[in-house]
Protein backbone atom coordinates (compact mmCIF):
# COMPACT_ATOMS: atom_id res chain seq x y z
CA UNK A 1 0.00 0.00 0.00
CA UNK A 2 2.88 2.09 0.85
CA UNK A 3 3.93 1.62 -3.02
CA UNK A 4 0.78 1.72 -4.39
CA UNK A 5 0.52 5.98 -3.28
CA UNK A 6 3.80 7.45 -5.73
CA UNK A 7 2.80 5.04 -8.38
CA UNK A 8 -0.62 5.94 -8.84
CA UNK A 9 0.72 9.86 -8.57
CA UNK A 10 2.92 9.11 -11.24
CA UNK A 11 0.49 7.62 -13.33
CA UNK A 12 -1.97 10.63 -13.04
CA UNK A 13 1.06 12.60 -13.85
CA UNK A 14 1.73 11.36 -17.19
CA UNK A 15 -2.14 11.07 -17.83
CA UNK A 16 -2.05 14.66 -17.06
CA UNK A 17 0.87 15.45 -19.51
CA UNK A 18 -0.51 13.93 -22.69
CA UNK A 19 -4.25 15.01 -21.72
CA UNK A 20 -3.19 18.75 -21.22
CA UNK A 21 0.40 19.50 -21.32
CA UNK A 22 1.51 18.01 -24.51
CA UNK A 23 -1.42 19.82 -26.43
CA UNK A 24 -0.52 23.19 -25.25
CA UNK A 25 3.34 22.12 -26.00
CA UNK A 26 2.12 21.07 -29.43
CA UNK A 27 0.26 24.01 -30.06
CA UNK A 28 3.21 26.55 -28.88
CA UNK A 29 5.60 25.02 -31.43
CA UNK A 30 3.23 25.07 -34.29
CA UNK A 31 2.96 29.08 -32.99
CA UNK A 32 6.33 29.08 -32.94
CA UNK A 33 6.67 28.21 -36.12
CA UNK A 34 4.29 30.25 -37.94
CA UNK A 35 5.66 32.72 -35.91
CA UNK A 36 9.18 32.34 -37.79
CA UNK A 37 7.47 31.76 -41.13
CA UNK A 38 5.68 35.85 -40.57
CA UNK A 39 8.92 37.16 -39.58
CA UNK A 40 10.72 35.90 -43.11
CA UNK A 41 8.60 36.95 -45.06
CA UNK A 42 8.21 40.46 -43.22
CA UNK A 43 12.06 40.38 -44.04
CA UNK A 44 11.53 39.28 -47.49
CA UNK A 45 9.16 41.95 -47.93
CA UNK A 46 11.43 44.39 -46.31
CA UNK A 47 14.13 43.21 -48.70
CA UNK A 48 12.06 43.72 -51.47
CA UNK A 49 10.98 47.12 -50.70
CA UNK A 50 14.16 48.71 -50.15
CA UNK A 51 15.27 46.94 -53.25
CA UNK A 52 12.39 48.61 -55.24
CA UNK A 53 13.30 52.30 -53.13
CA UNK A 54 17.08 51.94 -54.85
CA UNK A 55 15.09 51.16 -58.08
CA UNK A 56 13.04 53.55 -58.20
CA UNK A 57 15.70 56.01 -57.01
CA UNK A 58 17.56 55.33 -60.37
CA UNK A 59 14.75 55.20 -62.49
CA UNK A 60 13.92 59.17 -60.55
CA UNK A 61 17.61 59.93 -61.13
CA UNK A 62 17.46 59.65 -64.93
CA UNK A 63 16.88 62.81 -66.70
CA UNK A 64 13.34 63.51 -67.79
CA UNK A 65 14.30 64.24 -71.73
CA UNK A 66 16.29 60.84 -72.30
CA UNK A 67 12.82 58.84 -70.55
CA UNK A 68 11.22 60.56 -73.05
CA UNK A 69 13.35 59.16 -76.22
CA UNK A 70 13.54 55.75 -74.24
CA UNK A 71 9.40 55.95 -74.96
CA UNK A 72 9.48 57.70 -78.43
CA UNK A 73 12.51 54.79 -79.30
CA UNK A 74 10.47 51.40 -77.91
CA UNK A 75 7.14 52.78 -76.66
CA UNK A 76 5.14 50.30 -74.56
CA UNK A 77 2.12 50.54 -76.55
CA UNK A 78 1.40 50.66 -80.61
CA UNK A 79 0.52 53.95 -80.28
CA UNK A 80 -0.07 53.97 -84.12
CA UNK A 81 -1.95 57.43 -84.26
CA UNK A 82 0.77 58.95 -82.80
CA UNK A 83 3.37 57.29 -85.25
CA UNK A 84 1.54 58.53 -88.41
CA UNK A 85 1.78 62.42 -87.06
CA UNK A 86 5.34 61.96 -86.55
CA UNK A 87 5.56 60.55 -90.60
CA UNK A 88 2.98 63.13 -91.79
CA UNK A 89 5.61 65.70 -89.86
CA UNK A 90 8.89 64.21 -91.83
CA UNK A 91 7.00 64.33 -94.80
CA UNK A 92 5.65 67.88 -94.73
CA UNK A 93 8.98 70.12 -95.44
CA UNK A 94 8.91 67.82 -99.02
CA UNK A 95 5.50 68.72 -99.79
CA UNK A 96 4.82 64.93 -99.66
CA UNK A 97 1.29 64.74 -98.33
CA UNK A 98 0.13 60.91 -97.13
CA UNK A 99 -2.62 58.87 -98.75
CA UNK A 100 -4.18 55.66 -98.60
CA UNK A 101 -3.00 54.91 -95.02
CA UNK A 102 -3.29 50.90 -94.21
CA UNK A 103 -2.88 49.29 -91.07
CA UNK A 104 -3.34 46.15 -89.01
CA UNK A 105 -6.35 46.34 -86.61
CA UNK A 106 -5.49 46.60 -82.63
CA UNK A 107 -7.52 45.09 -80.20
CA UNK A 108 -7.11 45.32 -76.32
CA UNK A 109 -5.82 42.07 -74.54
CA UNK A 110 -8.45 41.45 -71.39
CA UNK A 111 -5.75 40.19 -69.38
CA UNK A 112 -3.91 43.79 -68.81
CA UNK A 113 -5.23 47.56 -68.89
CA UNK A 114 -6.07 49.45 -71.86
CA UNK A 115 -2.90 51.11 -72.12
CA UNK A 116 -1.04 47.88 -73.65
CA UNK A 117 -2.73 46.94 -76.48
CA UNK A 118 -1.54 43.97 -78.43
CA UNK A 119 -2.07 43.67 -82.45
CA UNK A 120 -4.04 40.33 -83.56
CA UNK A 121 -1.22 39.20 -85.67
CA UNK A 122 1.01 39.30 -82.40
CA UNK A 123 -1.23 37.31 -79.84
CA UNK A 124 0.50 33.88 -79.93
CA UNK A 125 3.99 35.31 -79.76
CA UNK A 126 6.28 34.79 -76.65
CA UNK A 127 8.65 37.30 -77.82
CA UNK A 128 9.06 40.69 -75.44
CA UNK A 129 8.18 43.07 -77.98
CA UNK A 130 5.70 43.38 -81.05
CA UNK A 131 5.81 44.57 -84.88
CA UNK A 132 3.45 46.30 -86.44
CA UNK A 133 3.36 46.93 -90.69
CA UNK A 134 2.02 50.62 -91.61
CA UNK A 135 1.26 51.15 -95.54
CA UNK A 136 0.91 54.33 -97.09
CA UNK A 137 1.78 55.95 -100.75
CA UNK A 138 2.64 59.53 -101.38
CA UNK A 139 3.70 61.52 -104.34
CA UNK A 140 6.93 63.42 -105.12
CA UNK A 141 10.38 64.01 -106.93
CA UNK A 142 13.26 61.62 -106.76
CA UNK A 143 15.08 64.02 -104.71
CA UNK A 144 12.41 64.52 -101.94
CA UNK A 145 11.75 60.56 -101.71
CA UNK A 146 15.34 60.36 -101.10
CA UNK A 147 15.39 63.05 -98.38
CA UNK A 148 12.39 61.81 -96.55
CA UNK A 149 13.01 58.03 -96.45
CA UNK A 150 16.65 59.17 -95.12
CA UNK A 151 14.76 61.36 -92.37
CA UNK A 152 12.41 58.58 -91.80
CA UNK A 153 15.01 56.17 -91.02
CA UNK A 154 16.70 58.37 -89.22
CA UNK A 155 13.66 59.09 -86.63
CA UNK A 156 14.09 58.44 -83.18
CA UNK A 157 11.25 55.71 -82.96
CA UNK A 158 12.38 52.36 -84.65
CA UNK A 159 11.10 52.23 -87.93
CA UNK A 160 12.25 49.80 -91.24
CA UNK A 161 11.66 50.59 -94.63
CA UNK A 162 10.33 47.03 -95.36
CA UNK A 163 9.93 47.90 -99.07
CA UNK A 164 8.94 51.01 -101.68
CA UNK A 165 7.13 50.51 -105.14
CA UNK A 166 6.76 53.61 -107.21
CA UNK A 167 4.79 54.72 -110.21
CA UNK A 168 4.49 57.98 -112.24
CA UNK A 169 1.94 59.66 -111.06
CA UNK A 170 -1.43 60.43 -112.80
CA UNK A 171 -1.06 64.13 -112.40
CA UNK A 172 2.52 64.09 -113.75
CA UNK A 173 4.00 64.47 -117.76
CA UNK A 174 6.62 62.78 -117.23
CA UNK A 175 5.67 59.68 -118.99
CA UNK A 176 6.90 56.14 -117.29
CA UNK A 177 8.52 55.22 -114.30
CA UNK A 178 11.79 54.25 -115.90
CA UNK A 179 12.35 58.40 -116.05
CA UNK A 180 13.08 58.27 -112.51
CA UNK A 181 17.12 57.86 -112.69
CA UNK A 182 17.05 60.68 -115.65
CA UNK A 183 14.48 63.04 -114.10
CA UNK A 184 14.66 63.71 -110.53
CA UNK A 185 12.27 66.93 -111.36
CA UNK A 186 9.65 64.67 -112.18
CA UNK A 187 6.44 63.92 -109.85
CA UNK A 188 6.04 59.93 -108.67
CA UNK A 189 3.59 57.94 -106.52
CA UNK A 190 5.64 55.80 -103.93
CA UNK A 191 3.68 53.36 -102.53
CA UNK A 192 5.80 52.79 -98.75
CA UNK A 193 5.19 49.37 -96.46
CA UNK A 194 7.21 49.85 -93.22
CA UNK A 195 7.59 47.60 -89.76
CA UNK A 196 7.89 49.69 -86.25
CA UNK A 197 7.99 48.35 -82.82
CA UNK A 198 6.80 48.28 -79.26
CA UNK A 199 7.47 46.59 -76.17
CA UNK A 200 5.64 45.05 -74.33
CA UNK A 201 4.90 44.84 -70.76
Amino acid sequence: MRFLLPIILIAISISGFFMFLNPTYTEIKSLQTKIESYNTALSNSKSLENQRDKLASKYNSIDTQNLDKLTTLLPDSVDNIRLILEIEKIATPYGMALKDVKYNPIVADPTVNSANKKLLKNTATKKDYGSWDLEFSTSGTYDDFISFSKDLEKNLRIVDISSVDFSADNNSSSGTGMLLATNSSSIYKFNFKIRTYWLKN
